[in-house]
């Protein structure tokens, strides 16, 4: 496993539990990762696209976890007196 795959692979995990498309983001992003990890320096044109298409591949990621964080207002179900 290269240095690459070995961050993405320990971000992800601090994401805990993943769900809906989460699981396939995440393996998209590991073979991104992986990819990434095996170009040579000759590869630079491929090195951005794959890391353009990484970078939005985990901001699609993070972005689905931002949207129920907004949801939470930290409350719970806490409701209003009656």
């Amino acid at each position: 496993m290269g240095p690459v795959e070995k961050a993405v692979r320990d971000d992800v995990e601090q994401l805990g539990d993943l769900v809906g498309v989460e699981p396939s983001l995440t393996e998209l992003a590991y073979r991104l990762a992986t990819e990434i990890d095996l170009l040579t320096s000759e590869d630079n044109k491929l090195l951005a696209n794959l890391s353009r298409e990484l970078r939005l591949t985990l901001a699609q990621l993070l972005e689905g976890r931002a949207a129920d964080d907004e949801d939470d207002d930290g409350l719970g179900d806490l409701a209003a007196p009656e």
